[in-house]
């Protein structure tokens, strides 16, 4: 008979520029903009870069999820070693944004260094290549996100289990 591993909560942090920089990009406007089009226009440039290998290209998609709701129960992690992966949201959403390093092995997330972040709807995210995420998790209405990633030839996205429940709390 298997033990039963106990679940552990994950704390939900403010998603900030600087707390998630070892995972990725923060995508917000911030800074003073550019003025452009007559003066009509406001352009927050050079908010993130989309990276992919040299065999592979740039595509967008729009991604519709079910929001998730109370208490929620992490099953997997999943990244992209061979380009990033940028996730917006199209309607002032906010989304649950889970993380972790790899491990020493290179193959496995840093179980013990996961992390939960909650961005405030009008920030999106990109993940650096080989970054460790859990799917998107919604927790408003509106589930519609334009999604920039890499498309190709080879395996670009490796999956695992947890192996050990995580709880977050949806704020």
């Amino acid at each position: 008979m298997d033990k039963e591993i106990p679940a552990q909560t994950l704390k939900v942090e403010i998603l900030t520029r600087e707390a998630f920089e070892p995972f990725g990009d923060v995508l917000e406007t911030r800074d003073t903009p550019l003025v452009i089009n007559q003066g009509r226009c406001q352009k927050y440039s050079d908010l993130t870069s989309v990276t992919t290998d040299d065999q592979g290209y740039t595509t967008m998609h729009i991604y519709k999820t079910a929001p998730i709701n109370h208490t929620y129960q992490l099953d997997l992690l999943e990244r992209h070693p061979l380009g990033s992966q940028t996730f917006m949201p199209l309607a002032g959403q906010r989304f649950l944004v889970v993380v972790a390093p790899g491990s020493s092995d290179g193959a496995t997330p840093d179980w013990s260094a996961i992390r939960c972040f909650l961005t405030n709807g009008k920030q999106g995210v990109t993940y650096h290549p080989g970054v460790w995420h859990h799917p998107l998790l919604s927790v408003d209405g509106g589930e519609e996100y334009l999604v920039i990633d890499r498309k190709g030839p080879g395996d670009n996205c490796d999956e695992v289990l947890m192996s050990a429940p995580y709880i977050v709390e949806v704020p």
